[in-house]
C-alpha cells in the first residue's frame, strides 16, 4: 500500500474546506483505498491529508488522469504545500485499515535517518515503539511507512486526545532511550490532527 502525505498552510479556510468535499471523486478511481485528514492541534491554519492507495501504478495513473480536474476547486487556498510519498512497511497494531472510522485524532511522526542506522530505526519501531503503543487502550491503528531518504512515517490514529496524552506522559521518555532514538534519527517532526470527518472519503 502507498500513503501520501499532504501538509500545507491554509489561506482561505472556507473555500479549502469547500474544496476538501470535492475530493469525494476519488471513490470511483481504480486502486484508491481512503483518504481523511484534518486541521493540526498546535499550528493555526495547518492541514494535513492522508490518503491510501493500492500500489504506485494506480496512484500514478490517478496522477495522470483525473488529480488536476479534482485538485482545481483548491487552488488558491493554501501555500507551503509539501507532499510525500511512503510505501506501507508494516502496522502499528494488527490489521490496519485505511479508515478514519472511531478516531478523533491521528498522531504523525516524520523521522529523516542516518542511512546506516534505518535498519536499526525500523527493528525499534517493531520491537519497541510497536508494543507500546497497540497497548495503549485509546490508540485505535497505525502504520509505519518508508521513502527514500531514508524517511519514515509513524501514523497512529487515536480515540481522543485525552487517550493520546496519557500514552505521551506515561512512555515516550523511557521508550525513547531504550530505542536509542538519537542515535538513528537526524530529525523528527510531529504533528497532533484533529479529524474533520467531512473530509474523509
Amino acid at each position: 500500500m502507498l500513503v501520501k502525505w499532504i501538509r500545507c498552510t491554509v489561506v482561505d479556510r472556507r473555500g479549502f474546506e469547500r474544496g476538501q468535499r470535492k475530493w469525494a471523486g476519488l471513490l470511483g478511481e481504480p486502486g484508491f483505498r481512503g483518504q481523511g485528514g484534518g486541521w493540526s492541534r498546535g499550528r493555526p491554519g495547518v492541514a494535513h491529508i492522508f490518503a491510501f492507495w493500492e500500489s504506485r501504478a494506480f496512484y500514478d495513473s490517478f496522477m495522470a488522469r483525473s488529480h488536476d480536474r479534482l485538485a482545481a476547486s483548491q487552488s488558491g487556498t493554501f501555500k507551503d504545500q509539501y507532499a510525500t510519498l511512503f510505501d506501507h512497511r508494516f502496522d502499528v497494531k494488527t490489521g490496519f485499515e485505511p479508515r478514519f472510522t472511531e478516531a478523533d485524532l491521528v498522531r504523525v511522526a516524520h523521522c529523516r535517518v542516518h542511512e546506516e542506522r534505518a535498519e536499526h530505526f525500523a527493528l525499534m519501531q517493531e520491537k519497541v515503539w510497536n508494543p507500546a503503543m497497540a497497548g495503549s487502550p485509546g490508540m485505535v491503528r497505525g502504520l509505519f511507512g518508508e521513502a527514500p531518504g531514508p524517511e519514515f512515517l509513524v501514523l497512529s490514529m487515536w480515540q481522543s486526545a485525552a487517550e493520546h496524552g496519557k500514552y505521551r506522559a506515561e512512555r515516550v521518555e523511557r521508550l525513547a532511550l531504550r530505542a536509542q532514538i538519537e542515535a538513528d534519527v537526524v530529525a523528527l517532526t510531529g504533528d497532533i490532527v484533529q479529524l474533520e470527518p467531512t473530509w474523509t472519503v
